[in-house]
C-alpha cells in the first residue's frame, strides 16, 4: 500500500500520487501514460495529470493494482 506521507514532491495535487517505494518499473508509464510520466534523473515515476475522464481513471487503477512495489497510491 502506498504511503502518503512519502509522496513524490513531483506528483502534481489531487487523489493520486506515486510514493517513495517506485522502483521505475515504467509499468505505470505504459498502463497510463497520459497520467503518470518519469523523473529520469532520479529514477522514479510520478503523476503529471490527476485522471479527469472514465478512460484515464480506468488505465490508473490498472496501473495501480499493477505496481510490483505497491507505490501508487488513490485518497479518493
Amino acid at each position: 500500500m502506498a504511503d502518503p506521507t512519502q509522496k513524490q514532491a513531483e506528483n502534481v495535487s489531487g487523489k493520486w500520487y506515486v510514493d517513495a517505494n517506485c522502483i521505475d518499473c515504467d509499468v505505470c508509464r505504459e498502463t497510463a501514460p497520459k497520467n503518470f510520466t518519469q523523473q529520469t534523473e532520479k529514477g522514479y515515476s510520478y503523476v503529471y495529470k490527476q485522471p479527469e475522464s472514465e478512460e484515464e481513471l480506468e488505465q490508473s487503477d490498472e496501473a495501480k493494482e499493477a505496481c510490483p512495489v505497491e507505490a501508487i497510491g488513490n485518497d479518493g
